[in-house]
Protein backbone atom coordinates (compact mmCIF):
# COMPACT_ATOMS: atom_id res chain seq x y z
CA UNK A 1 0.00 0.00 0.00
CA UNK A 2 1.46 3.43 -0.94
CA UNK A 3 2.45 5.75 1.88
CA UNK A 4 0.40 8.88 2.64
CA UNK A 5 3.30 11.01 1.41
CA UNK A 6 3.47 9.07 -1.86
CA UNK A 7 -0.31 9.37 -2.30
CA UNK A 8 -0.14 13.15 -1.74
CA UNK A 9 2.61 13.55 -4.34
CA UNK A 10 0.72 11.49 -6.91
CA UNK A 11 -2.55 13.27 -6.10
CA UNK A 12 -0.90 16.69 -6.37
CA UNK A 13 0.61 15.81 -9.76
CA UNK A 14 -2.67 14.44 -11.09
CA UNK A 15 -4.64 17.37 -9.67
CA UNK A 16 -2.28 19.79 -11.38
CA UNK A 17 -2.69 17.91 -14.65
CA UNK A 18 -6.46 18.09 -14.27
CA UNK A 19 -6.38 21.80 -13.57
CA UNK A 20 -4.41 22.70 -16.68
CA UNK A 21 -6.26 20.33 -18.94
CA UNK A 22 -3.33 18.00 -19.61
CA UNK A 23 -5.24 14.88 -18.66
CA UNK A 24 -8.55 13.65 -19.95
CA UNK A 25 -11.62 13.95 -17.77
CA UNK A 26 -11.77 10.23 -17.21
CA UNK A 27 -8.16 10.24 -15.97
CA UNK A 28 -8.99 13.08 -13.57
CA UNK A 29 -12.04 11.24 -12.28
CA UNK A 30 -10.00 8.07 -11.89
CA UNK A 31 -7.19 9.87 -10.03
CA UNK A 32 -9.61 11.50 -7.60
CA UNK A 33 -11.45 8.25 -6.93
CA UNK A 34 -8.15 6.41 -6.38
CA UNK A 35 -6.88 9.08 -3.99
CA UNK A 36 -9.98 9.03 -1.79
CA UNK A 37 -10.12 12.83 -2.02
CA UNK A 38 -13.26 14.74 -2.96
CA UNK A 39 -13.57 16.00 -6.54
CA UNK A 40 -11.48 19.02 -7.38
CA UNK A 41 -13.30 22.22 -6.47
CA UNK A 42 -14.80 24.35 -9.22
CA UNK A 43 -12.89 27.43 -10.30
CA UNK A 44 -16.13 29.38 -10.39
CA UNK A 45 -17.45 31.86 -12.91
CA UNK A 46 -15.83 35.18 -13.69
CA UNK A 47 -17.82 37.94 -12.01
CA UNK A 48 -15.49 40.60 -13.46
CA UNK A 49 -16.52 43.46 -15.73
CA UNK A 50 -15.03 46.69 -17.05
CA UNK A 51 -16.82 49.74 -15.64
CA UNK A 52 -16.63 53.52 -15.62
CA UNK A 53 -14.99 54.51 -12.33
CA UNK A 54 -14.03 57.99 -11.19
CA UNK A 55 -11.16 58.19 -8.70
CA UNK A 56 -8.04 60.19 -8.05
CA UNK A 57 -6.09 56.95 -7.51
CA UNK A 58 -3.48 55.78 -10.02
CA UNK A 59 -3.88 52.77 -12.33
CA UNK A 60 -2.85 49.61 -10.49
CA UNK A 61 -4.58 50.69 -7.27
CA UNK A 62 -7.19 48.41 -5.71
CA UNK A 63 -10.22 50.06 -4.13
CA UNK A 64 -12.52 47.85 -2.07
CA UNK A 65 -16.03 49.10 -1.40
CA UNK A 66 -17.36 46.83 1.29
CA UNK A 67 -20.91 48.18 1.06
CA UNK A 68 -21.00 47.17 -2.63
CA UNK A 69 -19.15 43.89 -2.05
CA UNK A 70 -16.91 44.99 -4.89
CA UNK A 71 -13.20 45.23 -5.56
CA UNK A 72 -12.15 47.74 -8.19
CA UNK A 73 -8.79 47.59 -9.93
CA UNK A 74 -8.10 51.01 -11.47
CA UNK A 75 -6.96 50.37 -15.05
CA UNK A 76 -7.00 53.88 -16.58
CA UNK A 77 -8.37 57.33 -15.75
CA UNK A 78 -12.15 56.89 -15.41
CA UNK A 79 -12.02 53.10 -15.81
CA UNK A 80 -11.66 50.01 -13.63
CA UNK A 81 -12.23 46.30 -13.52
CA UNK A 82 -14.96 45.45 -11.01
CA UNK A 83 -14.85 42.08 -9.24
CA UNK A 84 -17.63 40.80 -6.99
CA UNK A 85 -16.26 39.79 -3.58
CA UNK A 86 -17.21 38.61 -0.12
CA UNK A 87 -16.25 40.85 2.79
CA UNK A 88 -15.95 40.62 6.59
CA UNK A 89 -19.08 39.67 8.47
CA UNK A 90 -20.36 41.81 11.36
CA UNK A 91 -17.53 42.55 13.75
CA UNK A 92 -14.83 41.63 11.23
CA UNK A 93 -14.93 44.56 8.82
CA UNK A 94 -12.15 47.11 8.65
CA UNK A 95 -11.12 50.13 6.59
CA UNK A 96 -7.85 51.82 5.74
CA UNK A 97 -4.99 51.87 3.29
CA UNK A 98 -2.62 48.92 2.97
CA UNK A 99 -0.24 47.49 0.38
CA UNK A 100 0.11 44.16 -1.40
CA UNK A 101 3.17 42.81 0.42
CA UNK A 102 3.43 39.53 -1.50
CA UNK A 103 1.51 37.15 -3.73
CA UNK A 104 1.29 33.36 -3.69
CA UNK A 105 -0.07 30.78 -6.10
CA UNK A 106 -1.97 27.94 -4.40
CA UNK A 107 -1.13 29.26 -0.91
CA UNK A 108 -1.04 27.27 2.28
CA UNK A 109 -3.35 28.48 5.03
CA UNK A 110 -2.38 29.04 8.65
CA UNK A 111 -5.42 30.27 10.56
CA UNK A 112 -4.41 33.05 12.98
CA UNK A 113 -4.41 32.22 16.70
CA UNK A 114 -7.50 34.39 17.24
CA UNK A 115 -9.44 32.43 14.63
CA UNK A 116 -8.33 29.11 16.10
CA UNK A 117 -9.40 30.31 19.56
CA UNK A 118 -12.91 30.98 18.16
CA UNK A 119 -12.94 27.76 16.14
CA UNK A 120 -10.77 25.17 17.93
CA UNK A 121 -11.57 22.53 15.31
CA UNK A 122 -9.46 24.40 12.73
CA UNK A 123 -6.12 22.84 11.85
CA UNK A 124 -2.86 24.69 12.53
CA UNK A 125 -2.11 24.58 8.79
CA UNK A 126 -3.76 23.47 5.55
CA UNK A 127 -1.16 22.62 2.89
CA UNK A 128 -0.97 24.42 -0.42
CA UNK A 129 -3.08 23.01 -3.22
CA UNK A 130 -6.55 22.88 -4.71
CA UNK A 131 -8.28 21.94 -1.45
CA UNK A 132 -6.95 24.94 0.48
CA UNK A 133 -9.60 27.43 1.71
CA UNK A 134 -7.58 30.37 0.30
CA UNK A 135 -8.20 29.03 -3.18
CA UNK A 136 -5.99 29.43 -6.22
CA UNK A 137 -4.17 32.67 -5.32
CA UNK A 138 -3.64 35.01 -2.39
CA UNK A 139 -2.46 38.60 -2.12
CA UNK A 140 -1.04 39.31 1.36
CA UNK A 141 -1.80 42.74 2.77
CA UNK A 142 0.52 44.77 4.98
CA UNK A 143 0.39 48.12 6.77
CA UNK A 144 3.62 49.97 7.61
CA UNK A 145 5.61 46.86 6.70
CA UNK A 146 3.65 44.57 9.06
CA UNK A 147 1.40 41.73 7.96
CA UNK A 148 -2.25 42.58 8.65
CA UNK A 149 -3.19 38.86 8.53
CA UNK A 150 -5.82 39.86 5.94
CA UNK A 151 -5.75 38.54 2.38
CA UNK A 152 -7.40 39.01 -0.97
CA UNK A 153 -7.88 35.40 -2.00
CA UNK A 154 -9.86 32.87 -3.98
CA UNK A 155 -12.35 30.30 -2.79
CA UNK A 156 -13.16 26.69 -3.52
CA UNK A 157 -16.85 27.51 -3.07
CA UNK A 158 -17.90 29.82 -5.92
CA UNK A 159 -21.30 30.26 -4.23
CA UNK A 160 -19.43 31.85 -1.30
CA UNK A 161 -18.84 35.14 -3.14
CA UNK A 162 -21.00 38.24 -2.73
CA UNK A 163 -21.72 38.03 0.99
CA UNK A 164 -20.64 39.36 4.39
CA UNK A 165 -19.07 36.13 5.50
CA UNK A 166 -15.31 36.32 6.00
CA UNK A 167 -13.15 37.02 9.02
CA UNK A 168 -11.91 40.24 7.41
CA UNK A 169 -10.39 38.90 4.20
CA UNK A 170 -11.73 39.62 0.71
CA UNK A 171 -12.82 36.55 -1.28
CA UNK A 172 -13.20 36.20 -5.07
CA UNK A 173 -13.95 33.21 -7.27
CA UNK A 174 -10.79 31.30 -8.18
CA UNK A 175 -11.25 32.37 -11.80
CA UNK A 176 -11.29 36.04 -10.79
CA UNK A 177 -8.48 35.87 -8.25
CA UNK A 178 -6.22 34.31 -10.90
CA UNK A 179 -7.05 37.21 -13.22
CA UNK A 180 -6.49 39.82 -10.47
CA UNK A 181 -3.24 38.12 -9.38
CA UNK A 182 -1.64 38.54 -12.80
CA UNK A 183 -2.68 42.20 -13.05
CA UNK A 184 -1.60 43.44 -9.59
CA UNK A 185 2.00 44.22 -8.64
CA UNK A 186 3.60 43.63 -5.27
CA UNK A 187 3.59 47.04 -3.58
CA UNK A 188 0.22 48.03 -5.07
CA UNK A 189 -1.90 50.34 -2.94
CA UNK A 190 -5.15 48.90 -1.55
CA UNK A 191 -7.83 51.28 -0.24
CA UNK A 192 -10.56 49.64 1.85
CA UNK A 193 -13.67 51.81 2.22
Amino acid sequence: MPSASSKRRVTARLAAACLIGMASMSACDFAQAASGLPPLPAMGPSLRKTVAFQTGEQPGTIIIRKSEKALYLVTAPGQALRYQISVGRDGFGWTGTVKVASKTEWPEWRPPMEMRARQPELPAMVPAGPYNPLGARALYLSRDGRDTLYRIHGTNDPKGVGFDGTSGCFRLTNTDVIDLFRRVAVGAKVVVE
